[in-house]
């Protein structure tokens, strides 16, 4: 497919995506026409003017029934007047039409495109920096919304224009209306040998503006590790090599659009000299009219420089069509892991989990589990432990639906999770990872995350099980406090009880803990236990811990190895047997 024809598909797509919106474009679309039409009249009032003047009596107006001058004068003045009030008026109309279109159309694609993203499974994730994510639902909707803001209007108005100013030359002389409208061939093909020049070139840009979000994304969210490392120099230079890289993407497509224009002068130079001359010629000889030859020399100005407009317009629309390819495929990306259980969990849900013959690999690893059959019990607690890899946070992964299983089944109450609608699923279930994410605003809404609609006194309670709320207390407007970005104002043991408290106000009848304590002090560590002890009553608990101090209580120790289950039992039934996890015991303890 060529370039043009591909940047024809995009419109084509983006057209049949904005169906919804169609009769806003024709409104749009006919208020451009309107107001062209009304832009090109006072040229054409021009060479009438003169016609009356030079002719009087035997004038065309004169032959419309207003016998002397200065009422024929009038009736133009009056035809002027009328005319200029309808350009206004249908500017005025397209403008807010267009402008308006633009606004709506860009939010839709803006929000369609981010509720697909958030629809993706986590394997999505992993082939796609955020910074690409972010240019794409931020920067390339803008350029769209930019050539729907003016670039759009700018297409139609130099086609009613082409149009009507051809109309009227080949009406008064067809002779000279082929001599004015010699160029036009050579714009439309010099527009189009850019348009196939510019799309691979704009489609480079995007991807530079994608992969410079990304560097500044990434540094943003790594400035402490830059600082701590003194590595402020390179990623400057870092920076300084991908914006040139942007740069110098962009310079390639400004210079083919920069080349476009002289080309479009040159042409509308010589249709002018055509009709200046051979008009000239025609009226001194008596066969054309003083006051048509007058109207031809303005409206050779009028048909073709709107013309010189064409280059930023292809340019615009270049621009946005590279934009829209990449919204829309984001838009159309389907997911591998989708929301079609009909099923829900009957209350009060038991929280009994199943883990049958499952097996899962990541993309292009071979680290996942395989062939795990685990039975975890309602109400018990049940710990996971193995080394780093060994796939204690895959099987959470997989029971929450973050990832599409390869064989096997998970089923909670005795129903299969494919069954289950994400909201029954995932309402059921209470995350409490190693990784704290706290959203930007206050303490009260980073706990309330799970339930917006919860009351004062049930936030407090939650952040007094969590063992939260001597600490927030203390913080200078208490629960009102905000937190920074990703939490940044607190500490992580702040943070990973604030974790908690937002896990126990979901009051879920499963509760996961994927390594809540191992990246906190030991004060922290033992409130965390406290609290733990206290909220895992009556609900089935997930543990995954490296440290087994943590886990001794539990119901039943599953110890995984390379994705296996290679033993399991209370912990003193593991020690006895003198496997795996006594050897980790005694590592762990100072006993080895």
């Amino acid at each position: 497919m060529t370039e043009t024809a591909t940047s024809f598909a995009a419109l084509l797509h983006l057209l049949r995506y904005a169906k919804g919106y169609r009769r806003r474009i024709v409104l749009a679309s006919t208020c451009s026409a309107l107001n062209t039409f009304f832009d090109v009249m006072p040229e054409i009032l021009i060479g009438i003017a003169i016609d009356v003047v030079v002719n009087q009596q035997q004038s065309f107006v004169a032959s419309l029934g207003f016998a002397t001058p200065q009422s024929q004068i009038v009736a133009l003045g009056v035809l002027t007047f009328i005319i200029w009030v309808g350009e206004s008026v249908f500017e005025f109309l397209h403008l807010i039409l267009w402008r308006n279109l633009a606004q709506d159309l860009q939010a839709d694609l803006r929000q369609d495109a981010y509720e697909q993203v958030q629809s993706q499974d986590m394997s999505y994730f992993e082939s796609r920096s955020t910074g690409e994510l972010s240019a794409i639902l931020n920067d390339d909707v803008n350029q769209l919304e930019r050539f729907l803001d003016g670039g759009a209007n700018d297409f139609l108005q130099v086609f009613v224009t082409v149009v009507l100013v051809g109309g009227v030359f080949f009406y008064v002389s067809p002779m000279i209306a082929w001599l004015a409208i010699m160029p036009i061939p050579v714009v439309i093909w010099g527009a189009f040998f850019f348009m196939r020049r510019a799309t691979p070139l704009y489609a480079d840009v995007r991807s530079q503006v994608g992969s410079l979000a990304n560097r500044l994304s990434n540094n943003l969210g790594g400035m402490a590790t830059i600082k701590s490392f003194t590595a402020e120099q390179r990623e400057s230079k870092r920076l300084r090599e991908a914006s040139n890289k942007y740069v110098s993407a962009n310079r390639k497509a400004i210079k083919v659009s920069s080349a476009f224009v002289p080309l479009i002068r040159m042409a509308i130079l010589s249709g002018f000299l055509a009709t200046f001359i051979v008009g000239g010629f025609k009226t001194l000889d008596g066969t054309l009219n003083v006051g048509a030859y007058g109207m031809l020399v303005f409206l050779t100005q009028r048909l073709l420089w709107p013309l010189t407009r064409l280059a930023q317009t292809v340019d615009l629309y270049e621009r946005a069509m590279a934009s829209t390819r990449r919204i829309l495929k984001l838009i159309e990306t389907p997911s591998e892991v989708r929301d079609t259980g009909q099923r829900n969990l009957a209350h009060p849900i038991s929280g009994a989990i199943e883990f049958d013959s499952l097996s899962f690999s990541y993309n292009q690893s071979e680290a996942g589990v395989q062939d795990v059959t685990l039975s975890v019990p309602a109400g018990q607690t049940v710990a996971l432990v193995g080394a780093t890899g060994s796939g204690k946070s895959t099987l959470i992964k997989l029971l929450l639906r973050f990832y599409k299983v390869t064989s096997g089944q998970i089923r909670v109450d005795g129903i299969p999770v494919d069954d289950l609608s994400f909201a029954s699923l995932r309402a059921s279930i209470g995350l409490v990872s190693q990784d704290v994410f706290l959203f930007e605003g206050s303490v009260k809404d980073n706990i309330a995350y799970g339930r917006p609609d919860a009351s004062r006194d049930e936030i407090e309670s939650a952040a007094m099980a969590a063992e939260a709320h001597e600490f927030i207390n203390q913080l200078p407007e208490g629960f009102d406090t905000l937190v920074g970005e990703r939490g940044v104002k607190l500490s992580g043991g702040q943070r990973q009880r604030l974790s908690l408290a937002r896990a126990i106000i979901k009051n879920p009848a499963i509760l996961i803990l994927d390594e809540a304590t191992s990246a906190v002090d030991n004060e922290t560590e033992a409130a965390i236990q406290r609290s733990l002890a206290k909220v895992s009553k009556n609900r089935t608990v997930l543990v995954v811990a490296h440290r087994l101090s943590t886990i001794v209580g539990a119901h039943n120790i599953v110890v995984l190895d390379a994705g296996r289950v290679v033993e399991q039992g209370t912990h003193a039934q593991l020690i006895t047997a003198n496997g795996y996890y006594a050897r980790q015991w005694q590592v762990q303890t100072g006993a080895a």
